[in-house]
C-alpha cells in the first residue's frame, strides 16, 4: 500500500519522460495521490493515458516532446499551466543512459549527452519557478543517479551529467528557498525496467549487482515512488540541496 501524502491532493504536477519506466510509475502515484498530472515524453503515450483515466477516474495531460527542444518543452509546461494551474510540483525525471565509450566519444555525441540529461533539468526549473514564486512555494524533484557516486563506467556523458544535477539542484536550492521553493534530487541504483531488460541488464548482472547492496532485492520503478513523493509533499518540509539515494545501500553515506 503506497504511502498518502494528502497535500500532494490537487496540485499541478508536471514530470518528464511520465509515460514509461520510473516514469509512468510516478505518473501513476501522483495521480493516486488525487494530484492534477501533465508528462511529456517523445513517444505516443496515449495508451498509458488510457490506463490512468480506466484506474484513477482522470486522465493525465500529455503532448509528445523531444524534451531537448527548449521551446517546445517550455510551450509544454504552459500547456499543463493552463490545464491544471501552475505549476508546483516538478519532477524532472526523463534522461537516456545509452552506453557509450570515453575513447570514441565525438564533440556532438557529448553534446547530446549533455542536451538531454542536463540541460532539460535547468529550463523546466526555469519556467516553473516563477509560479512556485507566485504561489507561494513549491517542490522540484530531480532525478539523477548513483552512477557518478560508483564511478561507473562506459557511459561518461551521462554520470557527468548526473553529478552535475546535484550541483544545480544545491545551486537552485540555495538561491530559491527564500521563495518556499524546496529543490531535491533522487538517485536511484540498479531500477530494473523493460529497457533495462531489453538492452544491458541480464539474470546474472541482476544478482552481481545485489550483491553490492545491503538490501538483496530487486529494485523495481515502484520502489522510485514513494520517496518521489516524498520529496514532493510537505513531508519533507524540512528538506532541501539533498540528494537521496534509493538503491539497496550500494552508496552509504553520513
Amino acid at each position: 500500500m503506497a504511502a498518502q501524502f494528502p497535500d500532494l491532493e490537487g496540485r499541478s504536477v508536471f514530470i518528464t519522460g511520465g509515460g514509461s519506466g520510473i516514469g509512468a510509475a510516478l505518473t501513476d502515484g501522483f495521480l493516486g495521490q488525487g494530484a492534477r498530472v501533465f508528462f511529456v515524453q517523445r513517444s505516443d503515450a496515449s495508451a498509458f493515458c488510457d490506463t490512468m483515466a480506466d484506474r484513477h477516474g482522470r486522465r493525465p495531460g500529455f503532448v509528445s516532446c523531444d524534451i531537448t527542444d527548449t521551446g517546445a518543452l517550455k510551450a509544454a509546461i504552459a500547456a499543463a499551466a493552463g490545464e491544471n494551474g501552475p505549476v508546483t510540483v516538478l519532477v524532472n525525471n526523463a534522461a537516456d543512459d545509452t552506453r557509450h565509450t570515453t575513447l570514441d566519444l565525438t564533440e556532438s555525441e557529448w553534446d547530446a549527452t549533455q542536451a538531454v540529461n542536463l540541460k532539460p533539468y535547468f529550463f523546466a526549473a526555469q519556467a516553473v519557478i516563477p509560479g512556485m514564486q507566485a504561489a507561494g512555494g513549491g517542490a522540484i524533484v530531480n532525478f539523477s543517479s548513483i552512477t557518478y557516486l560508483i564511478g561507473s563506467v562506459g557511459m561518461p556523458g551521462y554520470v557527468a551529467a548526473n553529478a552535475a544535477i546535484v550541483g544545480l539542484t544545491r545551486t537552485l536550492a540555495r538561491e530559491f528557498g527564500p521563495s518556499g521553493i524546496r529543490v531535491n534530487a533522487l538517485a536511484p541504483g540498479m531500477v530494473i525496467t523493460d529497457r533495462q531488460l531489453r538492452l544491458w541488464l541480464s539474470e546474472e548482472s541482476i544478482a552481481a549487482h545485489k550483491m553490492r547492496q545491503c538490501l538483496p532485492i530487486r529494485l523495481t520503478p515502484a520502489e522510485m515512488v514513494d520517496p518521489a513523493l516524498f520529496l514532493a509533499s510537505d513531508a519533507s518540509r524540512g528538506m532541501t540541496g539533498q540528494c537521496l539515494a534509493v538503491d539497496g545501500g550500494v552508496v552509504i553515506t553520513g
